[in-house]
């Protein structure tokens, strides 16, 4: 996988090989999470893998919550060796002669069998399997597993280019919104006080154009559509440039919500109030697209 491409943290892979007339299938599942979150499913005697494969994953996938499962395919014969511990059969069968109850039943043998530690497999079974070749196997499925990420990591971050045009759309309708702002005060105001102008002709002109400023000092937008557009182009340039940036994303779409309700609170026109739920509503829809990326 390509250290400048956008990955996401969902992906399924799988590889099979045959070793000793068994064939093995490697499983990787990944969904998101907040840190990498790795999880391994190996069978006894293989748990030795599993620092293996915790050195391995990491350098392929930075997040997410990653589950390894390592089994044989489904129909495999295995040729399993048991023996019988019977050190532990004895100490069970001591303890029933202590209990020495003559109302119990005698003990079944699947009974017996059933007990933890009677039946064991031996050892030597996991030891003659070849950890090489299964290595090798999980590294085809790492691969598949990065690649898959990273295939989705591409259609997520087209999908995040179209919003941002959206919101760079969205920007410059609210600029041109906001310019008439005080204007439309100045007039609303002029409308709502000329009964009193005509009874009070002592309230001035001046006076009235002191109340609009303070009114459209008070609308004034500005400083946050700069602020939108700043954080529109940095993640802009986040979505371009690639790598682990799920977080960063992650941190600048909660400032441009922050932004939105800032401009929806501040506005006095129907239109630029529609404008910041249109910016909030798409803002939304780039986070849950962003919480997908690595």
């Amino acid at each position: 996988m390509s250290a400048s491409a956008i990955a996401s943290m969902t992906g399924f892979a799988r590889a099979e090989t045959e070793i000793g007339g068994t064939r093995w299938v490697w499983e990787l599942r990944s969904v998101n999470a907040r840190n990498l979150d790795l999880r391994c499913r190996l069978p006894t005697g293989l748990e030795g893998l599993e620092s293996t494969l915790r050195q391995r994953i990491p350098t392929l996938c930075r997040r997410g919550n990653i589950t390894v499962q390592l089994s044989p395919a489904q129909g495999t014969q295995r040729a399993f060796t048991f023996r019988i511990n019977e050190d532990v059969l004895k100490a069970y069968l001591d303890a029933l002669t202590v209990l020495g109850s003559t109302a119990m039943a005698p003990p079944r043998l699947d009974g017996m069998l059933a007990l933890p530690g009677v039946v064991e497999r031996e050892e030597a079974e996991a030891q003659q399997i070849d950890e090489t070749a299964l290595l090798a196997a999980f590294e085809t499925a790492l691969t598949a597993l990065a690649e898959m990420r990273r295939v989705e990591g591409s259609r997520l971050a087209s999908i995040a280019q179209a919003q941002l045009a959206d919101l760079e759309r969205l920007h410059n309708e609210a600029s041109a919104t906001a310019a008439l702002q005080p204007a439309a005060a100045k007039a609303r105001i002029q409308a709502q006080l000329q009964p009193l102008l005509e009874a009070v002709p002592t309230l001035s002109e001046e006076r009235l154009a002191q109340e609009v400023a303070l009114i459209a000092a008070r609308a004034d937008i500005r400083e946050e559509l700069d602020r939108l557009a700043a954080h529109v182009a940095a993640t802009r340039d986040l979505v371009t440039s690639g790598g682990p940036v799920g977080r960063k994303l992650d941190f600048l779409c909660q400032e441009l919500n922050r932004e939105a309700n800032t401009i929806c609170s501040k506005s006095a026109d129907l239109r630029l109030t529609e404008i910041g739920l249109e910016l909030k509503t798409t803002i939304e829809q780039l986070r849950e697209q962003v919480q997908n990326i690595e």
